[in-house]
């Protein structure tokens, strides 16, 4: 039945989120090893390592924070069950909360309450893109609060131009520090208004961290962005060296001619997703891990 199908699925990818980074992230941590300078940094990048590969081996989370999931959707106008999918999500977080386990993070915001299940009103949230076809593609996004704690939005003056967005930026990656856990890949949004540039951001932190942009303006600005940050000092944990960001993401949209928003997303080292394709027949295949089972 394709309804357990995709229930099954999304349990099993939050499970690999939470214990297997992706090729990318975890490529990128050990480049950083061998390429950072500072001893006290080198210990750090140590562990990091140490860390996924030990979650990895033993199928554990590889952070006691298991973040807040939210789902995107990419789903084929034709594909069955549109309307059964947020209760289909909710339940699978609600039993992948318990079998993997993850720690329970969602909790009403006026009484602190802790569901236990990580789940709540429109909770785990679901963006959604409907395009034709028939098949459905879910990424699972887990994201720890330390980095989540850093987004920031910016309202600039237009007239600053390019290099006003990349001060932007920077003061963002120093004034965080070492709180979102660097070494960090951040995800840049520029346009649209304020909802939008943040929207953008976090949608930027779905792109591997390899591949550019296909404006080659864009893709500059992700090169000099990933310079100048990394001339911050601020270093893994915030503890000094040359690795503070792995990866920079840029999106971008029009704006408005007085307007230039600026929503910069952080995501910590710990940089959790995991992605899978179903068909209508309830084929499944996994986009970023490869599954003991598949």
């Amino acid at each position: 039945m394709l309804e357990d199908v995709i229930e099954t699925t999304v349990v099993e990818l939050l499970r690999l989120a939470a214990t297997e980074l992706p090729l990318d992230v975890k490529t990128a941590l050990r480049q950083a090893l061998i390429h950072e300078r500072s001893a006290v940094a080198q210990t750090q990048l140590r562990t990091m390592i140490r860390n996924f590969e030990l979650a990895e081996q033993t199928g554990t989370p590889m952070c006691q924070d298991t973040g807040t999931i939210t789902f995107y959707l990419t789903a084929g106008d034709a594909f069955p069950h549109l309307s059964r999918l947020p209760p289909l999500l909710k339940r699978a977080t609600q039993r992948a909360t318990q079998v993997i386990p993850l720690r329970p993070n969602a909790v009403n915001p006026f009484t602190g309450q802790n569901g236990g299940d990580n789940a709540g009103p429109f909770f785990p949230p679901i963006h959604w893109k409907i395009v034709p076809g028939n098949t459905l593609h879910i990424t699972v996004f887990p994201k720890g609060g330390g980095s989540e704690n850093m987004c920031t939005l910016g309202l600039l003056d237009p007239g600053v131009g390019l290099d006003g967005v990349k001060k932007f930026v920077v003061d963002a990656v120093i004034t965080a520090g070492g709180r979102p856990c660097p070494p960090l890949i951040l995800g840049v949004g520029i346009g649209g208004g304020a909802d939008v540039a943040l929207t953008l951001a976090k949608d930027a932190l779905l792109r591997s961290i390899t591949e550019r942009h296909a404006d080659p303006v864009v893709a500059q600005l992700e090169a000099d962005l990933l310079a100048l940050t990394n001339l911050t000092g601020v270093g893994p944990l915030g503890l000094g060296g040359d690795s503070t960001v792995l990866g920079v993401n840029v999106e971008y949209t029009h704006r408005h001619p007085a307007s230039l928003p600026v929503g910069v997303a952080f995501q910590c080292w710990a940089a959790r997703k995991a992605a899978a394709q179903i068909s209508a027949d309830g084929h499944v295949t996994y986009l970023l891990h490869t599954p003991a089972r598949q």
